[in-house]
């Protein structure tokens, strides 16, 4: 056990992780969430009472504002649906809620608060004036026409629109939401309002409004922080053999930038199993197959010829690997597999997905000594680029492609730093974990002693 975690048990913070379990019965991944952040805290606790009599860490716990809706629409067989609708305004002390809209049927106001309260440490981390949230549906656009998903988007945006704002809310795409329903949301979001608002959506089209690189950026993001997480023991991902999981947004660009940094990528995934390509993904076919014909990985083994297999039904991580990048969702790398990856030799993990690593999957690695980026840091590009895309709607500007990665590029690099540096100021050098949740908290935690009792 971690002298963190036993500062949060013996101390302050025990009590207050029962009273969240207590107010949020049922809400496991959100209880997974805070528990991991409290973990990391008693140490700062330790030095600054002012905290607890301010009542921080309870104000931090408890959204701002939490929406749940009715969502009725009509499929094309002229049959009414009903979905339900999620927004998590989490916390705005250091600016308007921001995060992503997951459409799945998983979702559920649980695992929207469990993203939101990420999302409120992962945006602070960033350096950019933004707070945190989350938002969905159970709606599942997968094999739903387009006709079907505007519909969908139209009357979920109907009512979500009198909580959003440039100043206010400014939602982005998650699973299941991609460029085509952030159009229709916009579209519908314009259409109510009668105000060509860019910066109230990020994601969007590069026609109207959106950023160059911010398809590519939560994956490049992770892997420019795996660089510089192996740079700073003597490394560098060139040379690497590199495990991932997910074949999304997230998982392609990824591999896109691993292999430009000379990695070779030999794993993708999706729910029905996983490629090896021993030659390394070819990352042109995977985007053809997954993100112009939406279909399945197995397609890919068979298209690519003898240097792939497909492996039905099993976990990824049981391939040799120097790198994992767990990139699909969440609690997806468990103590087994994080065990698998430690006796293969692993050197380096980093989160491309939301918390994609169970707790005791992360005690293996933080015991091992392998390098181990959680979430709220790795994977921050994505919000991070879509923070420039508000810069830029704000000054109706548009940047290029190169100097939006080389933004990112500077912001992954402090971001790893500010982790590296604050972990070592509380005597943790190397645990990344801890050097995310407390530099992030106390950014956040500073923004609301400031302003007072809100």
């Amino acid at each position: 056990m971690s002298s963190a975690r036993n500062g949060s048990e013996t101390g302050v913070l025990e009590p207050l992780y029962r009273e969240v379990l207590r107010r949020n019965a049922g809400d496991d991944e959100f209880h997974q969430a805070v528990r991991e952040v409290f973990d990391s805290l008693g140490p700062v606790f330790a030095r600054k009472p002012e905290l607890q009599q301010a009542r921080i860490i309870e104000r931090l716990c408890e959204p701002e504002r939490q929406l749940i809706f009715r969502v009725p629409w009509v499929d094309d067989a002229g049959v009414v649906q009903i979905n339900r609708g999620f927004r998590v305004e989490f916390n705005s002390a250091l600016g308007p809620y921001k995060g992503g809209l997951r459409f799945h049927p998983s979702v559920n106001v649980g695992i929207m608060k469990f993203l939101g309260f990420e999302q409120v440490f992962k945006n602070a981390l960033t350096g950019m004036p933004i707070g945190g949230g989350k938002g969905g549906s159970d709606f599942d656009p997968k094999n739903r026409s387009d006709g079907e998903v505007m519909r969908f988007c139209q009357s979920f945006m109907t009512e979500m629109y009198r909580h959003l704002g440039e100043y206010t809310d400014v939602p982005a795409g998650d699973i299941g939401v991609g460029g085509r329903e952030i159009g229709y949301l916009f579209g519908q979001y314009k259409r109510i309002t009668n105000r060509y608002e860019s910066g109230v959506l990020t994601g969007k089209g590069l026609g109207w409004g959106g950023a160059r690189a911010r398809r590519e950026a939560t994956g490049y993001g992770c892997v420019l922080f795996t660089n510089e997480m192996l740079r700073s023991r003597g490394e560098e991902l060139a040379g690497q053999r590199v495990a991932l999981s997910g074949s999304g947004n997230v998982a392609i660009y990824a591999a896109e930038k691993a292999q430009q940094l000379g990695a070779t990528v030999v794993t993708c995934s999706d729910s029905g199993g996983f490629v090896v390509d021993e030659k390394g993904l070819d990352v042109e076919l995977l985007k053809q197959i997954k993100e112009i014909e939406r279909g399945r990985v197995s397609e890919y083994a068979e298209r690519r010829g003898p240097s792939a297999r497909f492996v039905e039904g099993e976990s990824v991580w049981g391939v040799d690997c120097d790198v994992a990048l767990p990139c699909a969702t969440q609690n997806e790398l468990d103590e087994r597999d994080a065990e698998r990856l430690v006796r293969n030799g692993v050197k380096a993990v980093a989160e491309g997905a939301n918390m994609p690593t169970t707790p005791e999957g992360v005690t293996v690695f933080r015991k091992s000594g392998t390098a181990f980026g959680p979430g709220k840091a790795a994977n921050a590009g994505g919000v991070a680029t879509s923070a420039l895309e508000m810069q830029q709607n704000a000054s109706r500007d548009s940047w290029t492609f190169a100097h939006t990665e080389e933004r990112l590029a500077e912001i992954m690099r402090h971001i790893h730093d500010t982790c590296h540096e604050t972990a070592a100021r509380y005597g943790q050098d190397g645990n990344y974990v801890a050097g995310a949740n407390i530099a992030g908290f106390e950014l956040v935690a500073d923004a609301m002693l400031a302003q007072g009792v809100i």
